[in-house]
């Protein structure tokens, strides 16, 4: 029960819309589903960091990411700019790219860093904790840092899976544009962040 309650909290976190979500599908259709859940398993690996964050009440990190804030929300927005701005520039590839080449771990580490430089992030996890833990046995926090890693992952496995069946149909035309697209929306987060410090 805890793991599930977890696992859909994870989902929860996971599935809105924002600048990763418009990384994760743009990846997906220029690298292919294996590039587009990469993406997606960086944001998943962060939310795990902060699950267990929250769910083991560690109060020293929460508050040090708490007033570090101004900072981690400055090198966020600005991360998200460089990416919004590469993106936008993009030539669209006419091969995905191979599991083996360092492009797909760094695909992976650029989620990971702008999930885990979003303090906002730990407040909802606490908030969403605080609301729906249940029980104090031992096992718990472990179970639910798990189930929010997996609803997570498996959020991203979807969407890269759904978006991946798309790929096939566009061309490469299709595929500027959606850089296009995407690069701005990812830029235009950037200066959302910046401005919201």
């Amino acid at each position: 029960m805890i793991f599930l309650r977890a696992f859909l909290i994870g989902i929860s976190i996971a599935a809105p819309v924002g600048p990763i979500g418009v990384l994760c599908i743009r990846r997906t259709l220029s690298s292919g589903r294996l590039a587009g859940f990469l993406s997606g398993l960086g944001a998943a690996s962060a939310d795990m960091v902060y699950g267990a964050v929250a769910a083991f009440g560690l109060t020293v990190i929460t508050n040090l990411l708490v007033e570090n804030a101004f900072w981690l929300q400055l090198i966020g927005g600005l991360f998200l700019l460089y990416l919004g701005g590469r993106t936008f520039f993009e030539k669209p590839s006419n091969r995905a790219a191979k599991a083996g080449q360092g492009g797909m771990f760094k695909m992976y580490l650029s989620t990971f860093l702008l999930t885990i430089t979003n303090p906002l992030t730990i407040i909802s996890f606490a908030a969403i904790f605080a609301g729906t833990m249940l029980g104090k046995t031992m096992g718990s926090p472990i179970v639910m840092v798990a189930g929010v890693f997996a609803g997570s992952a498996a959020w991203w496995l979807t969407l890269s899976l759904g978006v991946g069946l798309m790929r096939d149909r566009l061309t490469r035309n299709h595929m500027v544009w959606i850089n296009r697209f995407s690069g701005t929306i990812v830029f235009l987060f950037g200066i959302f962040a910046l401005l919201n410090r």
